[in-house]
């Protein structure tokens, strides 16, 4: 395999080392290229030659640098006229290159000039969304509400995201290349070559998020007052869409009480992992991150992410609470990493949501091909029982009242921790159920027919 065919597509940089003696040249090239920019993956091939080839020690390696742009004095003169010109403005956060400085100063930008704040696909813990500005996510489930903001919005100011699929609805929530007239589009970003490249923003700007960051917080603060208003109803229509309704009689586990109880109990520094499937939507709607660096979720519907994420993470960071949620295909995909936890003694909780399918999978095929469901219903093993197998704790939740008795025991217990989460196959996502999407769409079906 010519692997620097093979991986091209998905990394920033990819080469083969075909001289023991360049090692140090490329391992110091690969990393230096990994972080500088916009973050993201290399990848060095190493023929097997290269594993027993001998070669001297090299010179003195120095530890790589972060390279960022710095933004424009000119562009940051200009950001501040369209803003202070604006009506509905919106902030919108993501993308990688982030970190607890650059958070605290976009937070302090945000503040001054009372912004409403929204992230993107996944990036929720950039700012604490307790922050009486912050009004939700732009991605996959997002809230109507806050879908008609975007729309509504008079002026963008884009920080780090690339604005690809996820985050614009499948381009739709947004209209490429330019946004409509009424809207003005300010994008700050990390690489060059993202700017301009689906959407032509009015103002680009190509710099790093620390550096844009710490010079977005030494503006001059605009007058605000105009759209007092427009923030305070995002802020009403975000807390309505994570009000957790009342529970009605069931049998099964609510995923919507689960995590209500969790967003209440744990700490503001504990980190959630998650892996993809409908599942996450709970999650991600009725969970509130208060603190960086405490989601773990993958960006591009990667099944399996949430255990491996979960037992990084403590390895990283053993102080803190680490919850792993997976769906029940999604844990069978690496639900034999609980042997790496338990090898190194880790205390990590996961929460497999069981409903006997792909959740995901199956959720499409009633919407587009009703009375044809195949190949998504799983059976399961007793999850509890494999990680007993493992010497982890494991147990079952069947019922919401059952939950917390069996979280708090997980928080207590030295080992890693299962819990096995029952919950109604019929209820696919917090507002949608499977036999509402079947008999909607087989009634589309007959009306065709």
């Amino acid at each position: 395999i010519d692997y620097r065919f093979m991986f091209a597509p998905l990394t920033k940089w990819v080469a083969e080392i075909d001289c023991a003696s360049r090692v140090p040249e490329l391992v110091s090239r690969a990393f230096q290229t990994a972080v500088s920019g916009r973050p993201g993956p290399v990848v060095l091939a190493l023929p097997e030659d290269m594993l027993t080839e001998a070669a001297a020690a090299a010179a003195e390696i120095r530890h790589y640098k972060i390279v960022q742009a710095q933004p424009r004095p000119e562009d940051l003169i200009c950001l501040n006229a369209m803003l202070a010109r604006a009506q509905r403005p919106l902030l919108l956060l993501g993308g990688g290159g982030w970190d607890l400085t650059a958070c605290a100063d976009i937070t302090a930008f945000a503040e001054t000039n009372r912004l409403p704040t929204a992230v993107a696909f996944r990036f929720q813990d950039l700012f604490d969304n307790r922050n009486d500005l912050y009004i939700g996510d732009v991605g996959l489930g997002i809230n109507p509400r806050l879908a008609q903001c975007v729309r509504d919005a008079d002026l963008l100011i884009v920080v780090g995201p690339r604005l690809s699929e996820a985050t614009t609805g499948g381009y739709k929530l947004l209209q490429p290349p330019r946004l409509k007239e009424t809207q003005q589009l300010i994008h700050v970003h990390a690489d060059p070559e993202e700017l301009s490249r689906v959407y032509q923003a009015d103002l680009p700007i190509n710099a790093g998020m620390s550096a844009f960051a710490a010079a977005a917080r030494q503006l001059d603060p605009v007058q605000s007052t105009s759209w007092k208003l427009w923030l305070s109803s995002a802020r009403e229509s975000y807390l309505h869409h994570i009000a957790v309704p009342n529970p009605g009689p069931t049998q099964f586990v609510d995923m919507s009480q689960v995590v209500m109880y969790l967003r209440d109990r744990l700490p503001a520094d504990a980190i959630l992992t998650n892996g993809a499937g409908n599942y996450t939507t709970w999650i991600h709607r009725f969970y509130q991150y208060r603190t960086f660096r405490t989601q773990l979720a993958p960006t591009s519907g990667a099944m399996g992410y949430g255990l491996p994420a979960a037992i990084a993470a403590k390895l990283r960071y053993p102080g803190r609470v680490v919850v792993a949620f997976a769906g029940d295909g999604c844990f069978l995909m690496y639900g034999q990493e609980l042997a790496t936890a338990m090898k190194y003694n880790l205390q990590i909780i996961v929460l497999v949501v069981n409903n006997s399918m792909y959740g995901t999978i199956r959720m499409h095929q009633e919407r587009k091909y009703p009375g044809r469901v195949y190949g998504t219903e799983l059976v399961n093993p007793d999850f509890a029982a494999f990680a007993q197998a493992f010497g982890a704790q494991g147990k079952t939740v069947a019922r919401t009242e059952d939950f917390p008795a069996a979280f708090d025991e997980a928080l207590t217990t030295q080992a890693s921790s299962l819990l096995e989460l029952r919950v109604d196959p019929d209820m696919i996502t917090p507002s949608t159920r499977l036999s509402e999407i079947r008999l909607q769409a087989t009634a589309h079906k007959y009306r065709e027919t």
